[in-house]
């Protein structure tokens, strides 16, 4: 990105309970509404905790969304609000991927598309779930941890396994 920021703010925050501060919650506010941000903890082995990027066309956050470490939100994904995603979360926004051309060149923007997938309000998807692209995951669906979905999940169902499946309905 080639703009700078119009805002930007930060804090510290002691979660060690000795008074010293070991996270910075750091915010990055951009002309074109995109927002930026970041959690980081200096004192764990991880140093980034949390990054949450929204505002952009290219990958969207709702708010009061619960995004955990490790999880991969790519391109094409939009994400309602109120919805919780575990940790180590893949989203995946490509149908056919491939590295190079059928001429042996490298592939580049110009030569694939993005599928996109929505995550309806109130969905909880668990950890290590791969989600592949073009699916919609319903308002208040959960996804068990470990699945990974092939087909769109309706409103209000827990699918759980590899490749997920139905297995009740919600009880929210």
């Amino acid at each position: 990105m080639d703009e700078k920021p119009v805002l930007v703010s930060a804090h510290g925050v002691s979660h060690a309970g000795n008074d010293i501060e070991n996270i910075a919650y750091i915010s990055l506010s951009y002309q074109n509404s995109f927002i930026a941000h970041f959690h980081v903890n200096w004192l764990s082995p991880v140093k980034v905790r949390k990054t949450m990027i929204a505002g952009s066309e290219k990958m969207l956050v709702g708010k009061n969304c619960k995004i955990s470490s490790h999880t991969f939100i790519c391109e094409g994904v939009t994400i309602r609000d109120n919805v919780f995603i575990g940790h180590n979360v893949t989203f995946i926004n490509d149908k056919y991927p491939k590295a190079a051309n059928p001429d042996g060149n490298l592939q580049t923007e110009a030569d694939w598309s993005v599928t996109p997938t929505l995550v309806e309000e109130g969905a909880s998807i668990g950890s290590s779930v791969t989600i592949l692209c073009g699916i919609t995951i319903g308002m208040g669906a959960t996804v068990g941890a470990g699945s990974v979905v092939t087909k769109d999940i309706p409103p209000r169902e827990v699918w759980t396994g590899n490749p997920a499946r139905f297995m009740q309905n919600a009880e929210r």
